[in-house]
């Protein structure tokens, strides 16, 4: 069950993907997301990046993991760096390569990097996922990495900006399947999650990001659009129907927050919580 490090560092063959307003739409409406010009389809939110890329990064781990490890793989990571807003109309191109391999005292993450661009080739967003594999031994690893976001100690001590509390819906997972396009069934099959020792189906990773997203844009009183990072590490599952509450706090330099997400069983279900403005 060795992982095959001779694929990192090998890119995917570019994934197209037309943004459509109906779609941006739908995901809004999917994550509860409460800014108008998202729920609209008019902007896309943050989260509706890993979309474009969704097929393209899968392609990567892939390439890499042991195809009878993927029932034990769960997300561990996600960061995305925005060069611009994604908009209805914009024709994209994805391109993703696994980059690193590293063993942990728990299982295997494998770290993928992904680039979508316009058709004429403009940056619109880089994305590293890190995708952990529950179990998996014995593992040299090799490659690089995803860039570090890690709450510190100093900033948490500090008084919080504040605190959003929102409630994940019973049918979360049905509603965000279809247009994030993710139908693993750890996230709508209640037999299937728990033979894969769940505690039965789990809230999109994903999906509870967004849900951060919308607490920190508010409470940052940000533009969207003037969001550079948004990154999180995967601490904990969210179960349909748990209330849950995100901190912010701001992070030391001009436009940086630090947030973590816990569930209403005090559960960090979201923790090194990272997010960067542009500044006007």
């Amino acid at each position: 069950m060795s992982f095959n490090l001779e694929a990192l560092g090998v890119w995917t063959e570019p994934k197209h993907f037309t943004v459509g307003q109906e779609r941006v739409a739908a995901y809004a409406a999917a994550t509860n997301d409460p800014i108008p010009e998202h729920r609209s389809g008019d902007l896309a939110p943050p989260v509706f990046a890993v979309v474009p890329a969704f097929e393209s990064s899968a392609e990567a781990v892939l390439a890499v993991a042991p195809p009878e490890l993927l029932m034990m793989l769960v997300h561990g990571e996600q960061d995305f760096f925005y060069h611009r807003p994604i908009t209805p109309g914009l024709e994209l191109v994805t391109r993703s390569a696994p980059l690193g391999v590293r063993q942990t005292s728990a299982g295997v993450v494998v770290a993928v990097k992904s680039e979508t661009r316009t058709a004429d080739g403009e940056l619109v967003n880089e994305q590293w996922m890190s995708t952990f594999f529950r179990g998996a031994q014995d593992e040299p690893g090799g490659g690089e990495q995803a860039p570090g976001h890690a709450l510190q100690e100093a900033v948490r001590a500090t008084d919080p900006v504040g605190e959003a509390k929102q409630h994940v819906d019973a049918d979360q997972t049905a509603r965000y399947a279809e247009p994030s396009g993710d139908h693993n069934p750890i996230h709508l099959d209640p037999d299937f999650a728990r033979a894969v020792g769940l505690p039965g189906i789990i809230n999109h990773g994903l999906s509870t990001m967004a849900f951060a997203s919308h607490a920190v844009l508010g409470m940052a009183e940000k533009d969207p659009r003037n969001l550079e990072r948004l990154a999180v590490r995967f601490a904990k599952p969210v179960l349909p129907g748990q209330d849950i509450s995100t901190r912010v706090w701001a992070a030391g330099s001009p436009g940086g927050f630090a947030f973590e997400t816990s569930s209403d069983t005090d559960l960090v279900v979201i923790k090194d919580g990272l997010a960067v403005f542009r500044q006007s």
